[in-house]
């Protein structure tokens, strides 16, 4: 007998207590996909029922239920370890696919052979643009966004480049990072670099893999023909933010320099993390107490976890 031809892509989702949004997503990958297709949920122990939704409502799918939280990019390994396709898609469970986006992506990646990652247009709603794609993740770009330098890009153009102000993301664009929430690479790209760097709990891992990409000699790329709907894209309020995610994101950001730059500069960029908290603690602490207001509350409680982590290395879910 004959093995089956594998699928024009293989879509990992990975999902940590999403059960409606990922019930969505699916739901729009089938309807708004008509290349060969396979679908593998990677589920890090949720507690909402996402398991159970997925084997009963969409059977079709090829689902791996984690008995813990392994984080994003161990979870999207998994995946991709059984996943068949020619290309690869990784796809975040807030999503839904608007108009044919895979296809759409599938078409233009397959016109783009020096293409080694590329990310489509997200919206937070019919008229609102995401800002994805980024610049990496250097010391001097780091320090830009912790900063909030990036404000100044009018008076100096370089303060601008973390975000690569300016650009609406409604051009097509070369990048150095392409959002980890849509990210379709080729299979011989994932034979040459290899999966995610599986030390990053959650955020930054996108960085590392673009960055590898790159060095391994494709381009990494923004294609706005295809949309996505993120639905929370609009990015949660502080107040929502849960207090470990913000330490691992800044402990992921100094496990990405460091790795990529060196102790030296990883150091220097935990002493700054650690002023920036220090100052925003002397600056929301007193306000939340004064006025009351959540928002100040969760700054201050934001800021105070993270100069715990940076001075004594606790804190971090990873």
């Amino acid at each position: 007998m004959t093995e089956p031809q594998p699928p024009e892509v293989s879509v990992v989702v990975v999902n940590w207590n999403g059960r409606d949004v990922l019930r969505g997503c699916l739901a729009s990958i089938t309807e708004e996909t008509e290349a060969s297709h396979e679908v593998i949920v990677v589920d890090n122990a949720s507690s909402d029922g996402s398991a159970e939704m997925v084997a009963a409502e969409f059977p079709e799918v090829r689902l791996i239920a984690n008995a813990e939280n392994r984080g994003f990019a161990a979870a999207n390994n998994q995946g991709l370890a059984i996943a068949r396709g020619r290309n690869l898609l990784l796809l975040n469970p807030d999503t839904v696919v608007l108009d044919r986006a895979i296809d759409r992506m599938l078409e233009w990646l397959g016109r783009h052979p020096e293409v080694g990652c590329v990310g489509c247009q997200s919206r937070t709603d019919p008229e609102t643009v995401q800002i994805t794609g980024f610049a990496d993740l250097t010391p001097a770009n780091l320090a830009i966004s912790e900063l909030g330098l990036n404000r100044f890009a009018s008076f100096w153009s370089r303060l601008g480049r973390p975000f690569y102000d300016g650009w609406d993301r409604t051009t097509p664009r070369i990048v150095e990072v392409v959002s980890g929430m849509f990210m379709l690479v080729p299979r011989r790209v994932l034979e040459t670099v290899g999966p995610l760097d599986e030390r990053f709990f959650i955020y930054a891992e996108e960085a590392d893999w673009c960055r590898r990409i790159r060095a391994a000699g494709w381009i990494c790329a923004f294609e706005p023909s295809a949309r996505i709907l993120h639905l929370d894209g609009g990015g949660k309020s502080t107040d929502q933010i849960k207090t470990p995610m913000h330490v691992e994101m800044q402990r992921s950001k100094l496990l990405y320099v460091e790795k990529h730059h060196g102790r030296g500069w990883a150091a220097a960029m935990r002493a700054l993390y650690a002023v920036s908290a220090a100052m925003r603690l002397a600056v929301f602490g007193p306000l939340g107490a004064t006025t009351g207001r959540a928002l100040h509350k969760a700054r201050s409680r934001l800021a105070r976890a993270a100069l715990v982590f940076h001075l004594t290395g606790r804190g971090a879910v990873g």
